[in-house]
């Protein structure tokens, strides 16, 4: 059964590798051919004149970055949409969170044990930081108990 099991893998692996292989020959193959396009246009080149050898460089580097700026222009479309898709999310967690810290104003102190537990934890990690305090106004009643406590 071990021996079995141990030849089907070296099957599967071998099979992989000249799948492998294979992919290789092909990707080789379509290098080359790729290679002599571009020898024998680069020869063809060679044979014309400057001004026309100066003007087909031009033409294939304003191609170039054509497609290039296509690409870039692409990327930060994606980008744009991320961002947007973000600041939707910010947006919800943002109410979420003020509407549990509204509903935690209405709750007595005596029946919210975690928070104390949550306090507690945040003090150990607190480190020394100096400066002036950014709020909302109408987080202010809350600031000033959690202050207190």
């Amino acid at each position: 059964p071990l021996l079995r099991l141990l030849e089907a893998q070296l099957q599967d692996q071998r099979r992989e590798h000249e799948e492998e292989m294979e992919a290789l020959r092909n990707q080789v193959d379509l290098m080359q051919e790729e290679l002599e396009k571009q020898q024998q246009a680069f020869l063809q080149t060679l044979q014309l004149s400057p001004e026309v050898q100066v003007e087909l460089g031009l033409q294939q580097e304003i191609t170039r970055l054509t497609n290039e700026n296509l690409d870039l222009k692409e990327l930060l479309e994606k980008l744009e949409k991320n961002e947007k898709k973000l600041k939707k999310q910010l947006k919800i967690y943002m109410k979420k969170v003020q509407d549990f810290e509204a509903s935690q104003t209405m709750v007595p102190v005596e029946r919210r044990p975690h928070e104390r537990n949550m306090q507690v934890a945040v003090q150990r990690k607190e480190k020394d930081f100096q400066g002036m305090l950014e709020y909302y106004k109408e987080d202010e009643p809350l600031l000033i108990r959690n202050l207190i406590t």
